[in-house]
């Protein structure tokens, strides 16, 4: 009985690669077998990418926090830590917004840890 090659199975293979560096500059776009390692790099790339977003996103906020809190005399690590000692449970996220969009209210909690 002659060999089964199994071109449809295969074909969807290469279509699936070749649609996923849709894109792609020059042959990292065209030929299957570049094409195959640019999107394995771009996968792990993707993985690693997703982390440094959360760390540069904290690394913001603190910078945010910082600068508001500056204008009031006092460094950031002492409000942070102020702010643990007075048990006010408000993340960075949320301490960084009110630093750059509400300044009254982040005005009235520095005022509250610092009393």
């Amino acid at each position: 009985m002659p060999k089964s090659k199994n071109s449809v199975a295969s074909k969807r293979r290469r279509k699936k690669i070749l649609k996923l560096s849709k894109g792609y500059y020059g042959s990292r776009s065209k030929i299957y077998t570049v094409a195959k390692n640019a999107v394995e790099k771009s996968f792990l790339y993707s993985f690693s990418g997703r982390k440094i977003k959360k760390r540069d996103f904290r690394s913001l906020w603190i910078q945010r926090i910082n600068a508001g809190v500056r204008q009031y005399g006092i460094c950031y690590s002492n409000f942070i830590k102020k702010l643990s000692i007075k048990k006010i449970k408000l993340n960075r996220k949320v301490l960084s917004e009110l630093a750059v969009n509400d300044p009254n209210n982040f005005k009235k909690i520095i005022d509250f840890v610092c009393s």
